[in-house]
Formats: C-alpha cells, sequence, structure tokens
C-alpha cells in the first residue's frame, strides 16, 4: 500500500510516541509498504487549530491507499480530514484530555478530540487503557468494533542489556535511581524528589532527559536544592542511546511516577536491565508493572507513596533482587515490533475492504 503518516515535525523526535512511530514506519516498509512522512509545523494547541484554515493542506494529504495520523496532530486536522477520500487511521499513545491539568481546559481539548476521532475509519493504540479511552470518547464505537488494533511497543530500544543470570542480587551499596524522560509536569519529577526528601540513608537519583520545558526544569532544579537534596540528585540533561543503557546498566531502580502514560514504554526499557518500575495507577502501566512483583504501582501526584517505596527497596535487597529478577523476565514477555506491524497490517486490510465494500464511507 501507499501510505501517508503525519506528525509534527519530523519522526527524530526521541520521546517514547515518536520512537514508536519510527519503528512502526520501519517495520510497515520492511513489509512492503511506501510510506512518505508529512511534516506539519509543530506550535501550541491554539495556534495548531488554525491549520485547519490552510487551503493546501487537503491536498499534501491526498492521494494515498491509507493515511497515518499521529494523534498529537489532532488539532490541526479536525476540518481536513473531513475534505480527505481515503480512509483515515490515527495513532493513538494517549488522549491529551486524560492528561492532568484544569478541568475547563481538559473539556475543551475533549470536544475536540471527539470531534476528531469522529472523522476515523481506525486507530491504532499502544495499549488496551489507550483504546478504552478512545471508544469512551464515542458511544457509537462498539466494544466489538474491528476498527481498532491495540500494538503494544517492544521495549528493545538499545542494542546492550542485562541478562536475568547477570543481574545483582548481592550488592549492599547505595541504591542507585534513575529517572529518564522528558523534564515536564506530567512526568512528576517534582512530586519523586518530594518523596525523596523525607527518605535517609544511601540513595542517589540520576535524571536523564530533555529540558522540554525550560520553567518547569528550572522549577524542579530550584525544588532539588530548596529540599536539601543537591548532593544525592544529579541531572545529566538528554544522553545518546549508548550513555542512557549505561546508566541503567549502572541503576537499580527506574523511578517515573508519571501523572499519566497511556502505556509507559520507560518501564520496559528499565526491565531490559532488570529494573523494577517506580510507577502510577493513572494510565496504562498497570498493562506492564505489577504492584509489589516487578515494581510499585502507586497513586499519582503521592509524595508519600513514593518514600515508601524507596525505604522498602533500600531496606530489603533480597526483596529488590526478587523483583529485579522478575523485571527483567517481564521485558522478555513483551511481544516484538514485528507483532505490532502485523496487527496494525491486519487493521489496514480491514478498514480498505470495508471502504471497497462501502464508498460512502
Amino acid at each position: 500500500m501507499h501510505l501517508g503518516f503525519v506528525v509534527y515535525g519530523s519522526l527524530s523526535g526521541r520521546s517514547g510516541g515518536f520512537r514508536y512511530d519510527r519503528k512502526l514506519v520501519e517495520k510497515l516498509r520492511e513489509r512492503g509498504h511506501t510510506i512518505e512522512i508529512i511534516g506539519l509545523p509543530w506550535e501550541s494547541y491554539g495556534r495548531s487549530l488554525l491549520h485547519n484554515f490552510s487551503r493546501g493542506l487537503p491536498s499534501r494529504l491526498s492521494g494515498f491507499d491509507v493515511l497515518f495520523q499521529d494523534h498529537l496532530c489532532h488539532p490541526s486536522l479536525i476540518r481536513a480530514n473531513r475534505r480527505i477520500d481515503a480512509p483515515i487511521v490515527s495513532i493513538v499513545h494517549h488522549l491529551r484530555s486524560d492528561e492532568p491539568r484544569a478541568r475547563w481546559k481538559n473539556c475543551g481539548c475533549r470536544a475536540i478530540e471527539r470531534d476528531y476521532v469522529r472523522h476515523l475509519d481506525g486507530v491504532v493504540c499502544n495499549s488496551e487503557t489507550t483504546r478504552r479511552s478512545v471508544f469512551e470518547l464515542l458511544d457509537s464505537w462498539e466494544e466489538n468494533d474491528r476498527k481498532a488494533a491495540v500494538a503494544p511497543p517492544a521495549g528493545d530500544r538499545f542494542e546492550r542489556f542485562v541478562p536475568v543470570q547477570s543481574i545483582d542480587t548481592n550488592f549492599e551499596g547505595t541504591l542507585r535511581l534513575v529517572f529518564l524522560g522528558n523534564i515536564i509536569p506530567r512526568k512528576g519529577l517534582h512530586v519523586l524528589l518530594g518523596g525523596l526528601s523525607s527518605v535517609s540513608g544511601k540513595w542517589r537519583l540520576m535524571v536523564i532527559g530533555a529540558e522540554s520545558n525550560e520553567e518547569y526544569a528550572t522549577r524542579v532544579r530550584r525544588l532539588r536544592d530548596e529540599l536539601g537534596l543537591r548532593e544525592r540528585v544529579s541531572f545529566a540533561g538528554r544522553l545518546s542511546d549508548e550513555a542512557v543503557a549505561g546508566q541503567l546498566a549502572r541503576s537499580h531502580v527506574l523511578a517515573v511516577p508519571s501523572l499519566y502514560e497511556g502505556f509507559g514504554l520507560v518501564y520496559l526499557e528499565g526491565m531490559a536491565f532488570g529494573l523494577p518500575a517506580i510507577a502510577t495507577t493513572a494510565g496504562g502501566a498497570s498493562e506492564i508493572v505489577s504492584d509489589d512483583e516487578n515494581g510499585f504501582l502507586l497513586p499519582p501526584d503521592d509524595a508519600d507513596a513514593i518514600a515508601d517505596a524507596v525505604r522498602t527497596l533500600r531496606d530489603d535487597r533480597c526483596r529488590l533482587a526478587r523483583m529485579s529478577i522478575s523485571a527483567r523476565e517481564r521485558y522478555e514477555l513483551q511481544p516484538g515490533w514485528d507483532d505490532a506491524a502485523e496487527s496494525v497490517e491486519r487493521l489496514l486490510k480491514e478498514i480498505v475492504e470495508s471502504c471497497a465494500v462501502s464508498p460512502e464511507q
């Protein structure tokens, strides 16, 4: 098939969502499909809505057997999609209206997302949690409708990893935690710092990630200093994949207590190195993290719960060792990118066949 793929900017972004899109494009190309990447300007949510009044946008999005769209681009496409003849499939990592923000803002986002989803022919979701959220937008999308595919990502970002037999089950030194992700409020770094501020003993935290939100990055650095954690918490910034792998291999726990995750690819990436995850119950992390088995599932925005989890792992190294082995075993169970591509390809064929039978769609 000749496929279009709409993203903001390009596929070179380093977030989990962009890695998902890149791997999906790569695997679909390996299966014989031609894919053209269509980059839209990445602007604020409000300014992106103005893209709908671009006269040339519908023509850029035409001429494909199927048009993929990263759901992140939805504000730019709600009007243009009504003028496109090809079937439209959206890649949904999570709904914007599921993110924590002021209620009135999310009501507006949800109305826009509902209008966008209404004109789709299908969706590809990274988790069952995301699929349920999408279906809840529209009552007309029945649970048995075959217009959705759940295609979880693989966690094989890094060439190196830690085999189960190589996990250190006898270490007695400093507990090394790592935070991996963009430095934005949704990732919950401020909550993590608040929790760690009440934990004594031997522990260190390495923060790895791009300072995508400069105002927030400045705030969490200031918070670290105000909490007296300057000697315990280090900021590494954005690192190469090789350097990130090195840090993960030297760590014991991955701590990313996000306020919401549609899936949480980072938890799988940590589990490749035998790192139990400190995650939250908000979103799809529970599809990877089993509480008290390969990590902790905590209430979102709960610094006290984070502190308790860290103290547990600091004081009970046998428990940490068991959870580390369980984390590595969970990583081994995750389907690969070929499985994801197969699910997506099956959905594409169903949609194309359905549209051929019902041209009015």
